[in-house]
């Protein structure tokens, strides 16, 4: 029996949860209302139907509460409109009549010189000619933390006037005026977050608490935004460095081009309606390209329809912007992609021919090669440093394994002071930068960290002594030290090591394919340079990023597909400027098709693993943007093939038609259907999520001649044993330039062949041009 005591506790209980579910239910979050395509009208009208649109399901507000609620409108490139909503209010908003979508403000994250150079050599191309073709018109929207005007790569000695079609702003802050935008930085606007709500900001991959608001400035207090946007189209400056490390000319993608700045993200955050806002203000000023180095975790992939990045990529698609989106950070697991809608030019990120060696001198002579940016005052002429395994300097209490991996609380500080410590990486909870934290923190003079994980991507420690060791080079530390009475060792400051082989390689970071979302579109799309790369940055003002006795640098070293992005978006400009009548789709086309796989060992690329990188781990391949300029073939992804994508994925011909704005659209026959959507969008890849044995799968294609005339392109293919494909005509002639030649490729299984994906391409060639288009088949 129930005694009184637990009863009352119970009912207390009840009328808690009661409380709190009625008081979540009257919250008020920040959502975004996506009304699709824009209906016309001005500003202020535009503005007044949504807050009518608000008043009919916001109770009890007056006129002026109701202004308040709403904190974003859009009505460029889509319609739409961000405001802070009950879920009563959003349940009723999600039923009118005009709503495609209602869906809260997402957490995204920031996906955090040579690198040109080395695209350029792999090409195998004359850079100077070719590159005489570029367009100083050309202009790349950076959707990121802000410009940092003052880094030397945005001066616009030597530019023409700002291009007449420009119809952006230089908005003014506090510590930006409207004289920090010139020829070459043309516009730079910024946006606040949502009043109230943490749910509307986006967090870093730090992360950072979130503030309340993304502040009054378009000045970047992160670096991320001035990074991004150097390696996009920063103007080339001779005898950038970074303490002395990466020193050459640096220069963006598009260094003839301009560039416009949207910031949307802090250190705390982003907002990603005001992202959403930030695409919409792009497409109006007169954007080309739009680089956005922003995405959601790969663990909460949302649909189409309800991805603010995915939403926006679709409307500026459909008024001529290339958009172009980071992979995500989150390899190297299959399925982590992300901004992996069709539309979207999606990136991976790889290594160059360049690391940053920091070696470990042990007291017997023996040079250990490691990796890390180190500026450690320690030198084989100067003190030499006991050595000691975290292992041995364990805190009383702590376990040996704990220690070993340099755990938070886990080291005896008396046993490491003063002394080198070597910690392990069998624990991936803690990160480099903690372990390197708890060393310095314990008054240690150095860290040896041993672990094969991320040896591609070298670990900044400023002025701290740091290198990072395989567990091969480990173990002969680990055997010194075991063997020698008195170890020591110094660990020696970081030396630039180029021409480094092989080059380049699937960053191990990398998010690969294929997509959650989707498997029918092979994803990513690309490969770019994005670890270790040398581009503008906003001075620091933290003493232990500095070494002693040097100023703050105007350059920073940083790795991510954050990094790979604008190159490809410069990349993507470059071409555009060359060829400016070319739809997105076509530059994208071209980026793919002309795309390296090999190394510069004149080897296949390979995954961070080792073993030869497919289609899911970096896309058609490496960008080879001067290959670009002349494609030969190119493949047209048109409006109408996304909205037949957007069928065949499920969505019901009402709400393709909102988003379109093309009141007498109709759904292809057949949609839904998932496996449709492979064999009839016309991309530049080929994807077949399932392939039953005895049951082929014909995929069609039609190609674009941006070559001479009178071309006559002959197929061939490679494909793994067991797989059959035949391609219909084998032979493809095209009379004129510009005129189209469709084919089929049809694919079919051997019985007892091996399940899961697999991997080759189809190659068209007239002798001039080399057209290729990766494939990844399921075999099912």
């Amino acid at each position: 029996m129930v005694n009184r005591a637990h009863f009352v506790t119970l009912v207390l209980a009840y009328r808690l949860l009661v409380s709190f579910s009625a008081e979540a239910q009257h919250a008020k979050e920040s959502y975004v209302v996506y009304l699709g395509s824009p209906s016309g009208g001005d500003v202020e009208a535009v503005r007044a139907s949504h807050l009518q649109m608000l008043s009919s399901v916001v109770v009890q507000s007056d006129e002026q509460e109701r202004a308040s609620t709403l904190t974003q409108s859009y009505h460029h490139a889509f319609e739409g409109f961000a405001a802070e909503l009950t879920e009563e209010e959003v349940a009723a908003l999600s039923g009118h009549e005009r709503v495609v979508s209602v869906f809260r403000d997402r957490a995204l994250q920031l996906h955090t010189t040579r690198s040109w150079d080395f695209l350029d050599a792999q090409s195998g191309l004359h850079a100077e000619r070719l590159g005489r073709r570029a367009s100083s018109d050309v202009i790349i929207g950076v959707i990121d933390t802000g410009v940092w005007p003052e880094a030397p790569s945005f001066n616009d000695e030597g530019m023409r006037g700002v291009p007449a079609r420009w119809r952006g702003v230089c908005m003014e802050g506090p510590d930006f005026k409207k004289s920090d935008c010139n020829k070459k930085l043309i516009g730079a606007r910024y946006y606040g977050s949502q009043p109230g709500s943490t749910a509307s900001n986006t967090s870093l991959s730090e992360a950072a608490p979130l503030p309340a608001a993304t502040g009054g400035s378009p000045r970047d207090t992160v670096g991320h935004g001035t990074h991004c946007a150097s390696t996009a189209a920063g103007a080339a400056v001779a005898d950038a460095e970074y303490y002395g490390l990466a020193r050459g000319a640096a220069k963006g993608g598009a260094p003839a081009g301009r560039v416009a700045t949207y910031k949307v993200c802090t250190l705390g955050g982003c907002s990603s309606s005001a992202l959403l806002k930030a695409v919409d203000d792009a497409v109006s000023d007169g954007v080309d390209v739009i680089s956005i180095s922003i995405g959601m975790s790969s663990a909460f992939a949302s649909d189409f329809l309800s991805d603010p990045i995915a939403l926006g990529a679709f409307h500026a698609h459909q008024r001529g912007v290339l958009v172009v989106c980071s992979g995500g950070n989150d390899g190297p697991n299959p399925y982590t992609v992300v901004n992996s809608a069709p539309w979207i030019l999606t990136v991976a990120a790889s290594t160059i021919d360049r690391t940053f060696q920091s070696s470990v001198v042990l007291g017997n002579g023996n040079v250990m090669k490691g990796v890390a940016i180190n500026f450690s005052n320690q030198s084989l002429s100067g003190e030499r440093y006991p050595l000691v395994s975290g292992a041995e300097a364990a805190g009383r209490y702590t376990p040996v394994s704990e220690a070993s991996n340099c755990y938070p609380g886990s080291l005896d500080a008396q046993k490491v002071a003063g002394k080198i410590v070597v910690c392990v990486g069998t624990n991936t909870m803690v990160s480099r930068r903690v372990k390197k934290l708890v060393a310095e923190g314990s008054g240690a003079s150095g860290l040896v960290l041993i672990d094969d994980a991320e040896m591609d991507v070298p670990f900044d420690a400023g002025s701290f002594a740091f290198s990072q060791v395989s567990k091969d080079v480990g173990a002969q530390i680990l055997g010194y030290i075991i063997a020698t009475k008195n170890p020591t060792a110094v660990i020696l400051p970081t030396e630039d090591a180029k021409e480094f082989k092989p080059a380049p390689t699937v960053a191990s970071f990398s998010a690969r394919g294929p997509g959650g979302l989707t498997e029918s579109v092979l994803k990513p799309d690309l490969m770019a340079p994005g670890v270790s790369i040398l581009a503008a940055a906003m001075p620091s003002t933290d003493k232990a990023d500095v070494p002693a006795g040097k100023k703050p640098s105007a350059f920073a070293i940083k790795s991510g597909t954050s990094m790979a992005c604008p190159h490809v978006a410069g990349a993507g400009a470059f071409v555009k400027s060359a060829h400016p009548g070319w739809s997105p789709s076509m530059i994208r086309s071209a980026l793919m098709t002309t795309a390296t796989t090999t190394n510069n060992l004149g080897k296949p690329v390979a995954s961070s693993t080792g073993a030869t990188a497919t289609g899911h781990d970096m896309g058609a391949g490496e960008i080879s943007p001067l290959r670009a300029l002349s494609p030969g073939l190119v493949f047209d992804t048109t409006t109408k093939d996304y909205l037949n994508f957007l069928c065949y994925y499920g969505y019901k011909d009402k709400l393709v038609r909102m988003v379109s704005g093309d009141a007498g659209f109709a759904c292809p026959p057949g949609a839904p259907s998932p496996d449709l959507i492979a064999t009839g969008l016309n991309y530049p890849s080929i994807s077949v999520p399932r392939l039953v044995s005895g049951k082929p799968v014909a995929v069609s294609r039609t190609a674009i001649n941006v070559g001479p005339s009178n071309a006559t392109y002959v197929v061939t293919v490679e494909a793994p044993s067991g797989l059959s494909v035949k391609v219909s005509p084998e032979r493809l002639v095209f009379s004129k330039r510009w005129t189209t030649a469709a084919y089929k490729v049809t694919f079919e299984s051997a019985a007892g062949v091996s399940k899961g994906y697999v991997y080759g391409d189809v190659t068209w060639s007239d002798g001039a041009h080399s057209v290729r288009t990766p494939f990844a088949v399921n075999v099912v």
